[in-house]
């Protein structure tokens, strides 16, 4: 059987319109390769670092192309710069390496990211007539960015002694599993790992086979489809449908993103777990909070301690009063939405969700000092789980509310959507949007269903997945993963945070 190298080739090259992801058909023959050795050198230190680091910068390769030195290069900039803060003898020689960290990783990051909205900022503003360059934004460098600052932070506040060995700050940097998507990995809790001896325990690879099922099915059956039969219509013209469908297509919406990220963040860890690795949660079923300040600490856990830690607490925190307390708290979501995208529309969502948060913070602040004041018993258990329940709807509606400026490709059909709601809501045309979209609604329905199903039930489904034979493992992993083949979308679907 004659082989043509020149097509095995190029399926192994970078390619710009199939770049390698976790929902990409060659991602699998990538994952068989990687465990299929993996037993063998596993227990051999060195030889594991090796092997992670090449397989996490072939991934990268695989993901966007020559962009993989910018990894390799971060990684020599802050290994250095880490070692360099924890040496020097002055604190005022440590805060100028720090800065020059800061400047470098943010520099890079806004090069990227920011310079062509800051060009068409300046257009609009008519402070001069620029042109936009012509800039690709590297996949992952929001996310290995952040590790990077955490890093030289933590060295540079005592935190955490820098690695004296190149190769495990590459390898951290370059997890693959956590690379493209995060979750943003914190160096305290990653780099300990690595050089520690592995155990995969048969409870392990149960739960990291519910994590990666569960996440293929959000991001694959749950997101993808709900997306592009039905919340992509709406909001790619939001004035052709009515305020009914508008409305649903912003629940969907609520559903897509959360399964989207949350999904490929499940992945992760799931992967990580089998790899023998423990990388921290980053979702903790959002929608069930009461009250916004509960919801950013279940939303993408990582990124809303990165900020808490490093920029809220920075700012001053809680510490310099209650006005400049609602202040920081205002900065943090502006600078937190800029961090989703170079838009206006990032900005404006994070200043609802800043201004949200320090609502919360006076309002609660408030009903504890009346509390105190008037010497009110506490209420009873049943007053309790009524407020907690109209606490999470009006706590989801606001969240509801902010994605549509997050979606909407525009202020103005973020406008008209929510105008169409108000003023053309025809609730008449329920039951027929129903029926024009019996699957997408379907969907919509188990998503929410097992989102808002409780803790207990899900740690029973994980505990009964981990205690199933070896064989049993690998048939549900083939059975699900045919299953999915037969719905999954016929092109691949990009995730939505690829692009933060």
């Amino acid at each position: 059987m004659h082989l043509d190298y020149t097509k095995i080739l190029h399926s192994l090259s970078y390619d710009a319109k199939n770049p390698l992801l976790f929902n990409s058909g060659f991602f699998l023959f990538f994952l068989f390769i990687f465990f299929l050795f993996y037993p063998f050198i596993y227990k051999r230190k060195l030889t594991r670092v090796l092997y992670f680091t090449f397989f996490s910068l072939y991934f990268f390769y695989k993901a966007c192309g020559l962009y993989v030195s910018l990894i390799v290069i971060s990684a020599v900039v802050d290994f250095s710069l880490s070692n360099w803060i924890y040496r020097a003898k002055t604190p005022a020689s440590k805060k100028s390496l720090l800065l020059f960290s800061v400047v470098i990783n943010l520099g890079m990051l806004c090069y990227f990211k920011y310079t062509n909205f800051f060009i068409d900022l300046c257009n609009d503003l008519q402070l001069g007539h620029l042109h936009p360059l012509k800039l690709l934004l590297p996949i992952g460098i929001s996310f290995y960015t952040f590790e990077n600052l955490s890093y030289t932070i933590d060295v540079y506040r005592g935190k955490f002694k820098p690695v004296s060995s190149f190769l495990d700050y590459l390898f951290f940097l370059s997890f693959f599993p956590k690379l493209v998507m995060g979750p943003i990995v914190r160096a305290s809790d990653f780099i300990p790992q690595i050089r520690q001896d592995l155990a995969v325990s048969e409870q392990d690879i149960g739960r990291g086979l519910y994590l990666i099922l569960g996440g293929i099915f959000k991001k694959v059956v749950l997101s993808d489809y709900i997306n592009i039969n039905f919340v992509q219509y709406i909001f790619d013209d939001p004035s052709r449908y009515s305020g009914i469908e508008s409305l649903f297509a912003v629940y969907g919406y609520a559903l897509v993103i959360y399964c989207d990220f949350s999904g490929y963040s499940d992945m992760a860890i799931g992967m990580a777990q089998w790899m023998g690795f423990k990388i921290p949660v980053n979702f903790d079923l959002p929608y069930q909070s009461a009250s916004i300040t509960e919801f950013w600490r279940r939303w993408h856990i990582s990124l809303s301690s990165w900020l808490k830690d490093y920029l809220y607490i920075g700012l001053g925190g809680n510490r310099r009063g209650k006005i400049r307390q609602y202040l920081n708290l205002m900065l943090t979501m502006l600078i937190g939405g800029l961090w989703h995208g170079a838009s206006l529309k990032f900005v404006f969502w994070g200043g609802m969700h800043g201004v949200a948060l320090a609502f919360d913070k006076l309002v609660k602040g408030s009903k504890n000092k009346l509390v105190q004041r008037q010497n009110w018993k506490l209420e009873s258990r049943v007053w309790n789980k009524i407020g907690r329940l109209i606490g999470i709807v009006i706590t989801f509606h606001f969240v509801c509310f902010c994605w549509i400026f997050f979606k909407a490709a525009t202020f103005h059909d973020a406008i008209t959507m929510m105008c169409q709601i108000g003023d053309n809501f025809n609730g008449s045309a329920f039951l027929p949007m129903l029926k024009a979209y019996p699957i997408v609604f379907s969907l919509m329905a188990l998503g929410y269903l097992i989102h808002f199903t409780p803790k207990w039930i899900q740690a029973k489904t994980e505990w009964l997945i981990s205690e199933m034979p070896v064989v049993g493992k690998i048939a549900l992993l083939f059975i699900f993963i045919w299953a999915v083949i037969q719905v999954k979308q016929a092109d691949l679907v990009l995730p939505i945070y690829l692009q933060f």
